[in-house]
């Protein structure tokens, strides 16, 4: 199995807990709770932009592309990386809205939160396979399936360490 670098997953295990827990605190006053936000976002796009040059790393190791592969990979990569980028910046928001009502969490707003999570993942998926059939046609099957492979590890890591951060609903 690929590891993502453990300081990578903690960094980024400890943005996402910060912003559940900052659901537990008392609220701010405005301006102060603006800053805080704005520090917070900096702080995402960081940490994204150190992960995306680590699955970079990671997958130019495990894939181990010749050079004709290497050149008809990465412009699709990028492709895709740009989707599921916009889909995670939705999952933060998400993840927002969940810290936002965690500590007056209602049946309606759970049901809300727990829809668009589902929503989110469906369309992630979706994302994936759209992209498996660009790199089946661009290198091959089996190249294809492999990536698919990789991916997915990643994906999965940093989603256990999104997920261990959030604290369960009451």
């Amino acid at each position: 199995m690929c590891r993502v670098p453990a300081t990578a997953a903690i960094v980024f295990a400890l943005v996402f807990s910060a912003t559940a827990v900052r659901a537990q605190t008392p609220p701010a006053p405005p301006a102060a709770r603006e800053a805080k936000e704005q520090n917070l976002r900096a702080y995402v796009e960081l940490l994204r932009s150190d992960l995306r040059t680590q699955k970079v790393a990671i997958i130019t190791e495990m894939m181990a592309f010749t050079e004709a592969e290497d050149a008809a990979f990465w412009p699709i990569y990028r492709e895709y990386e740009l989707e599921m980028s916009k889909l995670g910046d939705e999952r933060v928001a998400l993840i927002q809205d969940y810290a936002n009502a965690y500590s007056t969490m209602s049946d309606a707003t759970a049901d809300a939160l727990a829809t668009k999570a589902l929503d989110l993942e469906s369309r992630r998926y979706e994302v994936k396979r759209k992209y498996y059939e660009r790199f089946k046609q661009a290198l091959s099957p089996r190249t294809a399936a492999r990536f698919l492979q990789v991916e997915h590890q990643l994906l999965l890591l940093i989603d256990l360490q999104i997920s261990a951060a959030l604290p369960i609903i009451k």
